[in-house]
């Protein structure tokens, strides 16, 4: 790494420029002079590059913790998002079914009160008078409340609403002491 070569350099330098100034003849404790200033300097030199991995080491370490912390938030709002569609296609897909079958139940009621109507008809032709007007007012209150109560479902919304369920009401009366 480039950060580690002017220490490096500077290293080579010191060490060959303290072998050059040492004496010639190195009797005895004379290499005891030369070799503890090259020991302090490697000393030193490698305390330097200790710290200057540790520094790279830290900002090794932030970065990866950013970048996972930045995959972690794209990861939870992708799930968010595929939740919310989820969601919003299981809102349509029920709205789709209970119209379905709420057009199906339509056309076989149509259909039941169009037969009771026909019966109805069919007695009053067949001079069974009172039990024609009866069959024909018992049909068209039927259809008319079977209006109605379709009017009053199209002001209300398909999925019931999570509202809170007014408090109920415990037993108020205060237990007559004997």
């Amino acid at each position: 790494m480039l950060k580690f070569l002017p220490g490096i350099l500077l290293l080579q330098t010191l060490t060959v420029a303290l072998v050059l100034l040492a004496p010639e003849d190195i009797q005895t404790w004379g290499w005891l002079r030369l070799a503890t200033p090259i020991i302090i300097i490697g000393v030193v030199t490698a305390a330097w590059f200790g710290g200057i991995a540790a520094n790279h080491h830290k900002d090794t370490i932030s970065r990866l913790q950013e970048n996972h912390a930045r995959e972690r938030e794209n990861l939870r709002v992708n799930a968010e998002r595929a939740k919310t569609r989820l969601v919003k296609q299981a809102h349509k897909d029920t709205i789709q079914e209970v119209r379905r079958t709420s057009t199906q139940a339509n056309i076989k009621v149509g259909m039941a009160f169009a037969g009771m109507a026909g019966l109805g008809g069919m007695l009053l032709l067949t001079q069974f008078l009172t039990l024609g007007l009866l069959t024909l007012a018992t049909a068209g209150g039927a259809v008319g409340g079977y209006i109605l109560r379709i009017r009053q479902e199209k002001g209300k919304p398909l999925l019931p609403r999570n509202e809170a369920a007014p408090p109920r009401m415990l037993n108020s009366t205060a237990a007559k002491a004997k």
